[in-house]
């Protein structure tokens, strides 16, 4: 979040600081909180495999789809 001080980043950046700032026992409360929430727990849940996988190479769709093919055969 570094650099980015306007609009939603400024705000983001104050969030941050704030939850930071609470102690532990509350950051898991507001964690909790998050998690329940299905859609922004799915959210997350993208964003770590895409975080953990981003040094891999790309591939074309269409090479995906025909590996996939051929593992169902």
């Amino acid at each position: 979040m570094k650099g980015r001080k306007n609009g939603s980043g400024a705000v983001a950046e104050v969030f941050v600081t704030a939850f930071q700032a609470l102690p532990k026992a509350e950051q898991h409360e507001i964690v909790q909180r998050l998690a329940a929430n299905k859609d922004f727990r799915e959210d997350m849940l993208d964003l770590s495999i895409f975080e953990m996988r981003k040094g891999e190479a790309a591939r074309p769709f269409r090479e995906y789809l025909a590996a996939r093919a051929k593992k169902k055969a």
